[in-house]
């Protein structure tokens, strides 16, 4: 599959076709998302909830982002 740019996501859009998008916060499931042709991963704030334990996203950190999507970037086999 070729690299998904936000001008090919606003095509498919204004097309009305739909594409898929998935959350992913490390390499692992990044590489399994990558495999199955989903156009999009998604590492969103929500970490805080799902893996670090808070009640709400407003502990995570930008240092927490760019860990996490760094290592979506790595397992990210679409690249």
């Amino acid at each position: 599959m070729s690299n998904i740019t936000l001008h090919t996501l606003t095509g498919l859009k204004q097309k009305g076709s739909k594409f898929s998008v998935l959350t992913a916060y490390d390499a692992t499931f990044a590489h399994l998302i990558s495999s199955t042709g989903t156009e999009m991963i998604l590492v969103g704030d929500s970490l805080g909830m799902v893996l670090q334990g808070h009640d709400s996203t407003l502990p995570v950190t930008l240092d927490d982002m760019v860990y996490h999507t760094a290592a979506v970037a790595r397992g990210n086999q679409a690249q």
